[in-house]
């Protein structure tokens, strides 16, 4: 019971999370590290590959699979996180603190993935 509230939870997340890629773009280009080319379709890919992950965590028989893409999606997307805790003054909206503590709720994130990936 508590796996599939957390499965849950993990999916609404997520799908919630991808599609503000979509109603706020703007807020997700500004973290864009600049070496990753089309700033704007990698905001657009994450958020697809986030809220579609998340739904597929959702329906029991592709759990699985959703979660292993949560978990390459998070991955993927931890550098913008390593470059706002790298250069806080380019980030003035977060303390510099909460900036590096998403690093390890990175961490956390995808250990709740994993979790609820597995059989």
């Amino acid at each position: 019971m508590a796996k599939s509230i957390g499965r849950i939870i993990l999916g609404v997340l997520f799908i919630f999370a991808g599609s503000m890629h979509f109603v706020k773009p703007e807020m997700y280009l500004k973290i864009v590290p600049p070496y990753i080319p089309e700033p704007l379709l990698m905001v657009y890919l994450s958020g697809i590959a986030e809220a579609g992950f998340g739904l597929l965590v959702l329906i029991p028989r592709t759990t699985r699979i959703g979660a292993w893409g949560l978990i390459a999606t998070l991955i993927a997307i931890f550098p913008a996180n390593l470059n706002m805790a790298l250069n806080p003054a380019e980030y003035p909206q977060f303390p510099a603190i909460g900036l590096w503590l998403r690093l390890p709720i990175q961490l956390l994130l995808i250990w709740w993935v994993w979790g609820v990936g597995k059989k």
